[in-house]
């Protein structure tokens, strides 16, 4: 009897290292020169490569119909929900991956597209979902236990399902893929509804990761896309039944459709991040930061700089330390003219910008009033008041108001009146702490960024990590995997405490 157990541990031990050799092999790559390995059996179906008879063509994501995306996405689920941890970080990666050897074909393919922001910043912003977005690594660290006389208490963070998905035109498909990184991560689904001018490329990303996907691990549909996206397609996907959570990336009007839906919401919605330059100031260091913020992608980022207010004692400083790096100045009357054109006042709320100059280049913008500036110069900026449509509008455009003010206290004020409570972002430069502390404290924004350049705030040249969906209207801030789980608590009662 003692041999035959001997002999049955001999064959469970075996059994065990085979199967975790299955389940991690797939992590080495191939040795060059060699075909990898054939498809294996770890409790689920064997990984097929796309077009193997394993029945109907894959669908890789593409839907017109909101109800046939659903289900499919929760056929999706259901499979990943039987993958380990290792292998969802590895469907994961095949994204990333994606994402930074093809950043600058996809980066020109979205501006082809939607037309709007600087082709030169596409690609590596495309990138910055395979280096900086957080997946599995953080989800793994989260993870509570309590232990004590009554027993033992595990804490977890479970998937909800199936996750609505709504995309900007400004960055269709980096927050696509930032929004899929992070919603499988944490065990989840996404049916897409992109915005209508970006919905070519939002649709041709999801195939190939999809099919990526699809190649490697046999799951079809982990990223769903509504391929002619309406507002009608967009609130069916809000009211259906089987979405239990909603992610909105957008403007105002998709956010409080959003918040409409009886669901609960993770909206990234509007902001329009003012600056303070207060006395104390490195003067030089602070031209150059703005700069490189606000013309990210010609302004495009919700979080890039789009205002600016200067301490009295150190305006004609500053402005001369903005032309030394390179911004065009214009005067008064030319932030006038140019306003006219690119901006539109409605009768009630603050101004807005006209869509036609959204992301285009300054010199673009500058040629709307007659000035010639030559195609590398990146910012104009100029003098207006504090209730100037320019101050007063999330204008998305490479053209800063600057804004004089005659204490650091009127600054403050009229930065957090510019800001409209979106809660966003607001950025201070200065060498005090106690006006760090002060403003900080008076502007209440999800990101608040000293002595650096607004990207700075999420992980471009800061520390920390970063997502294109920044939740500053539901007040979940810089999403993470664990934004889209469920909070589940597993106890045992009076045992499996060892101590």
């Amino acid at each position: 009897m003692t041999q035959l157990n001997d002999q049955l541990v001999r064959d469970m031990v075996e059994k065990v290292l085979q199967t975790i050799q299955s389940g991690w092999g797939s992590r080495q790559a191939p040795t060059p020169g060699k075909s990898a390995p054939p498809p294996v059996t770890v409790g689920y179906a064997p990984v097929h490569a796309a077009g193997a008879a394993t029945g109907a063509a894959p669908r890789l994501g593409q839907f017109t119909s909101v109800d046939e995306a659903v289900a499919a996405a929760q056929a999706a689920q259901a499979a990943l929900a039987r993958r380990s941890l290792a292998q969802r970080e590895e469907i994961c990666n095949v994204i990333r991956r994606i994402c930074i050897d093809q950043a600058e074909e996809l980066g020109r393919m979205e501006y082809e597209e939607t037309r709007i922001g600087h082709p030169p910043h596409k690609g590596p912003k495309m990138a910055t979902v395979g280096k900086v977005v957080q997946g599995v690594e953080w989800y793994r660290t989260q993870t509570g236990c309590f232990s004590g006389d009554h027993g033992i208490t595990l804490e977890e963070h479970g998937p909800w399902g199936v996750i609505a998905v709504v995309t900007p035109v400004t960055h269709s498909l980096p927050t696509l893929a930032c929004n899929a990184v992070q919603i499988i991560a944490a065990g989840n689904a996404l049916v897409c509804n992109p915005h209508p001018s970006g919905k070519k490329i939002a649709a041709h990303g999801a195939k190939l990761f999809n099919q990526a996907i699809y190649d490697r691990f046999g799951i079809d549909n982990l990223i769903c896309v509504i391929t002619d996206p309406t507002i009608e397609s967009a609130n069916a996907l809000f009211r259906h039944r089987d979405i239990p959570l909603i992610c909105v990336t957008g403007g105002p009007g998709v956010v409080a459709a959003a918040l409409k839906s009886g669901k609960r919401a993770v909206c990234a919605g509007p902001g329009n991040p003012p600056v303070v330059v207060d006395a104390s100031a490195d003067i030089d260091n602070a031209a150059r930061c703005i700069i490189e913020g606000a013309t990210f992608d010609n302004n495009l980022l919700c979080l890039s700089e789009k205002e600016v207010f200067v301490e009295a004692p150190v305006y004609e400083s500053f402005m001369a330390a903005m032309e030394k790096a390179g911004a065009v100045r214009l005067t008064a009357q030319q932030m006038n003219e140019l306003g006219r054109i690119c901006l539109e006042v409605p009768p009630e709320g603050h101004a807005h910008a006209n869509k036609k100059f959204v992301g285009a280049e300054a010199c673009v913008l500058a040629q709307q009033i007659g000035l010639s500036v030559p195609p590398s110069c990146r910012l104009l900026f100029g003098p207006t008041t504090a209730d100037h449509p320019w101050v007063q509008a999330e204008q998305m455009m490479p053209c800063l108001p600057v804004v004089k003010a005659d204490t650091f206290e009127q600054a403050v004020d009229m930065a957090k009146q510019a800001e409209h409570g979106f809660g966003h972002t607001a950025v201070l430069h200065s060498r005090l702490v106690d006006h760090m502390t002060a403003m900080g404290k008076a502007m209440n924004t999800t990101l608040f960024v000293k002595n650096g350049p607004s990207v700075a705030g999420n992980g471009a040249g800061g520390e920390g990590y970063a997502s294109f969906s920044i939740a500053c209207t539901t007040g979940e801030g810089i999403t993470t995997p664990l934004t889209f789980t469920r909070f589940r608590r597993c106890i045992m009662v009076d045992n499996l405490r060892i101590v």
